[in-house]
């Protein structure tokens, strides 16, 4: 189905302040919920996934917190939907077979072709992007030193 979840939005805001607020240390998710709103019981999850498909990197200890796992031009929004939402349930409208042949024969073609379209959208927006974004709109950044890495 193409939707964009709550969850979705969260990833995306907590992925863009640990981008745009990171200092010398690790961001804790005790400071992404203060800047962004989010309740923890809600972030810390998505935080985990993030974690096992190496968009973040978790730092244990008690100035633990977490860090981009790879450079901010190399994340982009499409990455975190398909970690978080899982590509727009993509797997579960190929697995659809029932309903009439002008649903599966008409509608769901059109819709699978919006949700590619909209997926490839999001895979031409990078971290990087919203970062410049919220520069260009003289938002605040917290941290010291904005840290970055290129290969």
């Amino acid at each position: 189905m193409l939707k964009s979840s709550r969850k979705l939005l969260f990833a995306i805001e907590a992925v863009l302040d640990i981008a745009y607020n990171a200092g010398d240390t690790p961001v804790q998710s005790r400071e992404i919920t203060e800047r962004q709103g989010i309740p923890r019981r809600y972030l810390e999850p998505v935080l985990q996934q993030l974690v096992h498909a190496d968009i973040l990197i978790g730092v244990r200890g008690p100035r633990g917190g977490y860090r981009l796992g790879r450079e901010r031009r190399r994340i982009t929004l499409g990455d975190i939907c398909r970690t978080v939402d899982g590509g727009l349930d993509a797997e579960e409208d190929r697995q659809d077979t029932e309903g009439s042949e002008l649903g599966r024969e008409v509608l769901r073609p059109l819709w699978t072709g919006l949700r590619d379209e909209l997926l490839a959208r999001l895979d031409a927006v990078t971290i990087e992007d919203l970062c410049e974004e919220a520069r260009g709109r003289g938002i605040r950044r917290i941290g010291k030193t904005a840290l970055d890495f290129t290969i």
